[in-house]
């Protein structure tokens, strides 16, 4: 699984870091980063996305289920889209 859904996710919240897309993904990566906390996150919430971002969610998931992102990587991902989120207030 390549890392490009990352930078795809990355785009999507740098263009509308307040949108809802944006934020969703934001609320799966975060919750995906809490690795003891059972990664809870309602699937419900997959159904508010368009069908293309659901997809990008999909390998995200996978991304993380099967460690085919580095450590480094990962947190450099979180700090990027909070960051570019924060920023937008």
């Amino acid at each position: 699984m390549s890392i490009e859904v990352l930078e795809k996710i990355q785009l999507i919240v740098t263009h509308a870091p307040h949108s809802s897309q944006s934020l969703l993904f934001f609320g799966l990566a975060k919750t995906l980063d809490i690795k003891k906390g059972g990664h809870m996150y309602l699937l419900i919430k997959l159904k508010e996305m368009t069908a293309e971002n659901r997809q990008l969610a999909y390998q995200l998931i996978d991304l993380v289920i099967s460690e085919s992102v580095s450590d480094d990587q990962w947190q450099a991902f979180i700090a990027s889209i909070e960051k570019t989120i924060k920023q937008a207030v």
